[in-house]
């Protein structure tokens, strides 16, 4: 076969998934009314989202090769992530919280703790990573590992909490209604030592 039509079958592979990426990203900042489109079309947005999610094989199982060498594709293109062409709003910002006993029933709440601003940006967006993540096993080792960073400044505690949430900010017409944000909880897991995580979606 002439060297120039595999060039171009892996051209034309690697600008799919860059478009597929682009629209499932784009599909879903839609679908979550951060444009001025009306709000009916939302659900039309998350149908064209499974769509492109499709295209990229996020609906085959975890073990599919296909899906594994597409998503490890991707992430070495720098293409699964940054290619949502819209920014005009300011995005609900992901939060994660400790909460740590102790042997007396004392309780202590902590966040992560960062040495630089650079390293809060770094945080920032991968707690963002996080709440975008699909993978709960995924979720729950990444918050795991940040937990075991803040337990060193309790040493005393024998068990924590993990609850991961968003800071929903109102919307400019409930701005002008007085409303403030609001933090909605999304996950919650448990960590001990002797036994381990046990991760629990929140009610």
């Amino acid at each position: 076969m002439d060297r120039r039509y595999i060039y171009l079958a892996c051209g034309a592979v690697h600008f799919f998934i860059i478009f597929s990426a682009s629209c499932r990203d784009s599909f879903w900042l839609l679908s979550q009314g951060y444009s001025f489109l009306p709000r009916s079309l939302d659900e039309t947005w998350r149908k064209a989202q499974t769509v492109a999610s499709a295209a990229l094989g996020e609906h085959l199982s975890s073990n599919n090769p296909v899906r594994q060498f597409i998503a490890a594709y991707a992430h070495c293109a720098g293409i699964q992530s940054g290619y949502g062409y819209f920014a005009p709003n300011v995005p609900d910002s992901y939060k994660v919280v400790f909460e740590f006993r102790y042997p007396d029933g004392r309780t202590e709440v902590d966040l992560p703790h960062v040495g630089a601003a650079a390293a809060g940006l770094r945080l920032a967006a991968l707690l963002d990573r996080i709440g975008e993540n699909r993978s709960d096993q995924l979720r729950e080792a990444v918050i795991k590992m940040l937990a075991q960073s803040v337990w060193r400044d309790h040493p005393g505690a024998i068990s924590a909490r993990a609850v991961f949430g968003y800071i929903k900010l109102p919307t400019t017409a409930e701005f002008l209604r007085d409303k403030t944000e609001s933090y909605q909880v999304l996950y919650s897991y448990d960590f001990s030592f002797e036994s381990g995580p046990a991760g629990s979606k929140a009610p």
